[in-house]
């Protein structure tokens, strides 16, 4: 794809992205075709997926340093 689609494209999801937001921010400016109250909703979301986020990157960092404690006791032995 030409870079010059790609920009346009990008313009094109800013736009909604910025009339999403201020619809769901500014009391008073609602376009009907972007919805209403989206905001709410995506923040419910948050709520629901951070936990889980949380949760995994816990385990991941958990796994992570305890295979380095690991490979660490291997090399102590090793070097005896």
């Amino acid at each position: 794809m030409h870079p010059a689609a790609k920009i346009i494209i990008g313009l094109i999801l800013l736009v909604i992205g910025l009339g999403l937001f201020a619809n769901g921010i500014i009391p008073g400016f609602n376009i009907a075709w972007l919805g209403t109250f989206w905001l709410n909703t995506f923040i419910a979301v948050l709520q629901g997926v951070i936990p889980i986020l949380l949760i995994l990157l816990g385990l991941f960092i958990v796994w992570l340093e305890v295979d380095e404690l690991k490979a660490q006791k291997e090399l102590s032995k090793e070097e005896k």
